[in-house]
């Protein structure tokens, strides 16, 4: 195991206290706040290709050094693939219930930080208002947020299907229906389509990733008109190990949309 990878089993402080948004035992967020007055409230959202056996514990460490750093902390949890009402449209609607309960709530600007398939969850997320009308998630305006960064995002939902990442995760996340009206509800890509013009999303991607390719990033850049910040020498769980050398690349970019 690598040194970042390791993160996935690090050790951590806990929460100052978790909060509900639902019935089910994964309809939880753990929540971290600093010594004084936060600067904005991030909320994270944990990757592990929306499977059930990846949970929001190894986003632990990033929280508390987050918390440090003088930011309120968030981290959700959603049902996963794999668990009863998990995949689509069970996770989103999870993570849109979370998150609105979370943006009426904070008394700051809300930015949200996703990683990997939460980096997917976290751009879905600031995208709602794109969603077609009546679609999961559906906003009819742009969600209350300053704005969101992809760390490793799986964000091209075709190419994860074609390479069939991790052996088969996002087909077994949407489920049977992969039509094209399905996508159009979910796929980063398509959401962004015709570009985001001044929408505040951040996109980091290691170069060295191996889990997500980085062809991924450059496909959402593509699309969105917005620019992928490469990271040279990087593989995928650098970004959210506050141990590493890259990790004030990442609390820049929080910061950057933390006003």
């Amino acid at each position: 195991m690598s040194a970042s990878r390791d993160i996935l089993t690090r050790p951590a402080a806990g929460p100052d206290r978790t909060l509900r948004y639902g019935p089910a035992a994964d309809h939880v967020v753990d929540l971290w706040q600093p010594a004084a007055e936060p600067h904005a409230l991030v909320v994270v959202v944990h990757g592990g290709y929306w499977r059930a056996e990846y949970d929001r514990k190894y986003t632990y460490p990033m929280c508390v050094a987050l918390a440090a750093e003088g930011y309120a902390v968030a981290s959700l949890e959603y049902r996963r693939a794999g668990q009863p009402g998990g995949g689509r449209p069970g996770t989103f609607e999870d993570v849109a219930a979370a998150l609105d309960l979370l943006c009426t709530k904070s008394e700051q600007p809300v930015v949200l930080l996703g990683h990997s398939a939460g980096g997917h969850l976290a751009v879905w997320a600031a995208l709602r208002d794109r969603v077609p009308a009546g679609g999961v998630g559906w906003l009819p305006a742009a969600p209350p947020i300053a704005g969101a960064v992809s760390l490793a995002g799986v964000l091209d939902l075709d190419a994860a299907l074609a390479l069939d990442l991790d052996d088969g995760a996002a087909a077994e996340f949407l489920g049977a229906d992969r039509s094209e009206a399905t996508l159009a509800q979910v796929d980063p890509v398509r959401l962004a389509a015709g570009g985001l013009g001044d929408r505040r999303l951040i996109l980091l991607h290691g170069d060295a990733d191996e889990q997500v390719p980085i062809a991924l990033g450059h496909t959402f850049a593509a699309a969105s008109g917005l620019p992928l910040r490469e990271l040279p020498g990087i593989g995928h769980f650098e970004p959210v190990d506050p141990l590493s050398a890259i990790w004030p690349e990442v609390t820049r970019a929080v910061g950057e949309l933390a006003v």
